[in-house]
């Protein structure tokens, strides 16, 4: 990136730093450039100028926190001071040793190369997505362009990529592609269907059923009693519950928002008021044996299940062909959930439930675009 194309603002600032005979403080920055360094307001904004040029490469920032330009032929290597136990001094005592930040001479960090399985229609769709964003913002500059920032956050989605492996192979920071991270995701779910508009699409395509059902995503455990709720007895570890809804080739629809790994089917489709929304669409769906009882219509139910065998009442043989039945035609549902889990993101959360609302919501419309093209 040429110099020429940054900021006004920027161009001055390292003008400033250049002019100066050493490291100079963000104070003496804004004395040079007439700032008001008396007030915070004027001072805290012309320092994140200055360590934002430093996370580019522009400036360096030490220890002590003063900056200078990145190739200072009179300044020594940056070097950190801290408080060690030295073994080696009598008695044990606590002496200051220095410990050298440079690498090793002839030392460099290796970047590997990594294949992302997707397609360009994805990595297009988000970059026009950043694009407009921007221009509604008024953003003025970002460090990379849309195009490679929609590659980087498609490939910790993907692969569930570290944050900071992804930012030094690009030579940008870690709060950033965190920034970029959130940034897109708050986006694309932004474009997550809603549950009426979904089924009243559905029922404008002429299809008369929907497939429901609900599935666990595992997240870390955590100790006390404000995650005990989050643990699914039925799986057997903790994680958050999402229902979701799919046609009947098991393309996703909806999904809805994240609750407690404790709770069950059928009291998340009360919650989200499914019985209600179908009729109103004029569809019915299809479940398994977790939503029995759900629909307590016997004449004209709008969500069918199969039969429940109890340990005093057993199956009969037309009840077991039923059963077999539905389950045929309710395995769909799965192939959506297996098209949402190949994102690696999901392999073990690590965030809280309204956040994970929002990465499920993005990830549901990545995969409709590579599955619906």
């Amino acid at each position: 990136m040429e110099e020429a194309t940054l900021p006004p603002d920027y161009q001055r600032i390292l003008a400033a730093v250049r002019k100066a005979a050493g490291p100079v403080m963000a104070r003496q920055v804004g004395e040079m450039l007439g700032v008001d360094v008396s007030l915070r307001a004027k001072l805290e904004p012309l320092r994140g100028k200055l360590i934002r040029l430093a996370d580019r490469g522009w400036l360096r920032k030490l220890p002590d926190g003063r900056f200078t330009t990145r190739l200072c032929p009179g300044v020594p290597p940056p070097e950190t001071v801290r408080r060690g136990r030295n073994r080696d001094a009598s008695g044990g005592r606590w002496i200051y040793v220095r410990k050298a930040e440079e690498r090793a001479e002839g030392t460099c960090p290796t970047i590997y190369q990594c294949r992302l399985p997707l397609s360009t229609n994805r990595v297009n769709h988000l970059a026009d997505l950043l694009r407009r964003h921007l221009t509604a913002i008024r953003s003025r500059w970002r460090i990379l362009a849309p195009g490679r920032i929609a590659v980087i956050v498609l490939a910790v989605l993907r692969h569930d990529q570290r944050l900071a492996d992804m930012a030094g192979g690009n030579n940008v920071s870690e709060s950033t592609v965190r920034r970029w991270r959130d940034e897109l995701i708050g986006l694309l779910a932004a474009q997550a269907p809603r549950l009426d508009r979904a089924l009243k699409k559905i029922a404008q395509q002429g299809e008369e059923v929907v497939l429901i059902d609900g599935t666990l995503i595992t997240t870390q455990r955590r100790t006390g009693k404000a995650n005990r709720r989050n643990y699914s007895g039925k799986s057997h570890h903790h994680g958050l519950h999402f229902l979701a809804l799919t046609d009947e080739r098991g393309r996703l629809i909806w999904i809805s928002a994240a609750r407690p790994g404790s709770t069950n089917d059928i009291t998340a489709a009360r919650y989200d008021h499914i019985l209600d929304h179908l009729r109103a669409a004029g569809l019915g769906a299809l479940g398994d044996l977790g939503f029995c009882g759900l629909d307590d219509d016997v004449c004209d139910p709008v969500v069918v299940t199969g039969f429940k065998a109890s340990r005093y009442r057993k199956l009969t043989t037309c009840e077991k062909d039923a059963n077999r039945v539905l389950a045929v035609g309710h395995a769909s549902v799965e192939h959506g959930f297996a098209h949402l889990k190949n994102w690696r993101a999901l392999t073990k959360l690590r965030t809280d439930a309204a956040r994970a609302t929002h990465l499920l919501r993005a990830l549901l419309v990545l995969t409709n675009l590579e599955v619906n093209r």
